[in-house]
């Protein structure tokens, strides 16, 4: 493995162990939700921009977040393409005389959290809302000053509901053997107008580098099953496991967009959000992750290809992770486009439009349009464009991330037979 200086860029989320403890009890407040409707729907709100685009970054923190080792090219085309933006950072600083500035494009669609509030008086924070992890993990005041940047901080001596869960703590580690850990409190826990009375908040006393960066994110919110919970002696449930039977409906929807504010809505379907009837698919829980099988797929034009595809609907990843056989097929339909070491990944030329991708749930076709997969430069200023499909082979698992996902309206269903569903919806000319 080569050796770089990747604190500034190194993130990833939780790891399970191999057998769940017992999981824990939350008690949910009478008046939980908006209205006393039992649904609530919550919008996302952009990021501020801590770095430039770095498309073999995005990879390289799927590789930690799901254990895998990190080639070495990819290292090397993380710090490459740093060096890049850098480079061309320094320069516009030099010819305008100010100082040099993380520029906010509208064409990169990664950055998006979700408000919620903890504790009594309210503490409000901005999480990322993640289908691929079971911790709700936040910034605190028990962290070190020099793992703080800007982050909104949960403060259990200023919450009168909040109560230490004694002995009992919480470590993820990631690929890189660095870890983020902490203590667990109870407290009120609000999102939306739905609250869950004594939620167990991992509050962290230490968190990994690249966390340290993210200035605009406080901390996850997982909401894959509680078997991945990481709390011990006794894993937790998450807020969603505490809160669906109190719901209309034990489900939440995600409702992505192309480079706009979505929505997460909780215990309803919105009929407004969807142009479709929804196909349903069965979901295997392993370990605690939305596990899916595609039956195919198809490209463009081209003729549909029948091919069990079985991966993770991850929210809290930003691509689309497939074979790389299927990733291959994509790219063929594209001119000029290649798996480039030096990026770290699929890219093709900027000028060049990237054919939609179809996939098949349950009976149905669905259609990611090709504009998704176009993820900007891959570097400032580049004229190559870094592939919203990436292959999953040193992963070692397909991710259906937000690529797939801001493609339709998804449905997650808890339930005796958990499944989750798909349907079309207005993509606002994008295809």
């Amino acid at each position: 493995m080569v050796a770089i200086t990747l604190a500034a860029f190194l993130a990833a989320a939780g790891l399970s162990s191999a057998l769940p403890p017992k999981i824990g009890t939350t008690v949910l407040a009478d008046s939980d939700f908006t209205s006393g409707s039992g649904r609530v729907s919550i919008k996302q709100v952009r990021k501020t921009a801590s770095a430039p685009f770095n498309g073999a970054l995005s990879i390289y923190q799927t590789y930690l977040k799901y254990g895998a080792p990190v080639p070495d090219y990819l290292s090397q085309a993380v710090s490459h393409i740093a060096a890049e933006n850098a480079a061309v950072l320094k320069k516009r600083a030099a010819t305008t005389g100010s100082a040099a500035t993380i520029p906010v494009d509208p064409d990169i669609d990664i950055a998006w959290v979700t408000p919620v509030t903890i504790g009594t008086p309210p503490q409000t924070l901005h999480l990322d809302f993640d289908t691929g992890s079971s911790d709700l993990w936040v910034f605190s005041s028990h962290l070190p000053a020099n793992q703080i940047r800007g982050q909104a901080l949960y403060s259990p001596p200023k919450s009168t509901t909040s109560k230490l869960m004694v002995n009992h703590t919480w470590s993820i580690t990631y690929g890189d053997n660095s870890n983020s850990q902490g203590t667990v409190y109870t407290d009120n826990f609000t999102v939306g107008g739905l609250t869950v009375e004594a939620q167990a908040i991992e509050a962290a006393t230490r968190v990994s580098a690249q966390f340290t960066r993210e200035e605009a994110l406080d901390g996850l919110l997982g909401l894959g099953f509680s078997s991945m919970n990481t709390v011990r002696p006794k894993a937790q449930l998450t807020f969603f496991d505490n809160i669906k039977d109190k719901l209309e409906k034990p489900l939440f929807t995600v409702d992505f967009k192309h480079k706009a504010e979505g929505t997460y809505d909780f215990g309803y379907i919105d009929p407004a959000k969807h142009t479709s009837n929804f196909t349903y698919t069965d979901i295997t829980v392993s370990p605690g992750y939305w596990l899916w099988t595609s039956p195919g797929f198809s490209v463009g034009t081209e003729a549909w290809t029948a091919s069990s595809i079985r991966g993770i609907a991850d929210t809290g990843t930003t691509l689309l992770y497939l074979p790389t056989a299927v990733a291959n097929a994509y790219y063929k339909a594209i001119p000029g486009a290649s798996n480039s070491r030096t990026y770290g990944g699929y890219v093709f030329p900027c000028n060049t439009a990237p054919p939609p991708f179809h996939f098949g749930l349950g009976s149905e076709k669905f259609t990611i349009p090709g504009k998704f997969i176009n993820y900007g430069p891959a570097s400032l200023g580049s004229n190559t464009c870094f592939g919203g499909i990436q292959s999953s082979a040193n992963v070692g698992i397909n991710i259906w991330g937000g690529v797939a996902l801001k493609a339709g309206l998804v449905v997650f269903e808890a339930g005796e037979k958990p499944r989750m569903g798909f349907a079309n919806k207005d993509l606002k000319g994008a295809v």
